[in-house]
């Protein structure tokens, strides 16, 4: 297991930490659905996470990433907006996760490995090679809101251009998109087996 494999076996150890310290339904119902929400978006099964007992009917999104912020609302913008990312190789660390009534708060370390073509095309201009593979990591604040249900009601998403670090990866080193699905995959089954049916709904907690 290189590296990258590691940090994203790893990517959601802060919200089960958390979670096992949480005792308010509402709050755990919010955990559980941010946790299956992560899985289920790294493995790219995007129309789950719009469904009516994981999002509410209207989402909007704050994309904060690079020089191109964004807006983007309803069901059908948040699946193409998954689509239009879902081969990247995604993943956090470093996280600071709260819960509350409204939703979470988490301050972490978000991570791309992509070419450096995909990155400057998002903003990242001072990768120095289109052709070469990166590893681009930042501080960023994700506050995602939820509405009474526990139900995802959007996700705002802020980086901190001054914590970006831009760092050349060997291809040989590297995890692909494919391996990344297998990994949530796999995740997301342990987290089935290990709290049952529906376990992220509110009624369940």
């Amino acid at each position: 297991m290189n590296r990258f494999e590691k940090a994203l076996y790893e990517t959601m150890t802060p919200t089960a930490e958390l979670l096992e310290r949480t005792t308010e339904p509402l709050h755990r119902a919010i955990l559980l659905n941010f946790w299956r929400h992560v899985h289920l978006e790294g493995s790219g099964r995007f129309d789950e996470i719009v469904a009516p007992d994981m999002m509410v009917d209207h989402p909007v999104y704050r994309v904060t990433w690079g020089a191109h912020p964004a807006v983007i609302e309803g069901k059908d913008g948040v699946v193409a907006f998954y689509n239009s990312v879902g081969n990247s190789v995604l993943w956090n660390s470093d996280d600071r996760i709260a819960v509350a009534d409204w939703g979470v708060a988490d301050e972490l370390t978000f991570h791309q490995l992509a070419r450096g073509s995909d990155l400057r095309a998002v903003g990242y201009d001072d990768v120095p090679d289109p052709d070469r593979l990166y590893h681009v990591s930042s501080r960023q604040a994700f506050v995602w809101p939820y509405d009474e249900r526990g139900r995802l009601a959007g996700e705002h998403l802020y980086e901190d251009p001054t914590s970006v670090r831009i760092e050349e990866v060997d291809p040989a080193e590297a995890i692909t998109a494919e391996r990344v699905r297998e990994i949530h995959l796999e995740l997301l089954g342990r987290l089935e087996e290990s709290r049952g049916e529906r376990f992220w709904v509110l009624e369940n907690q």
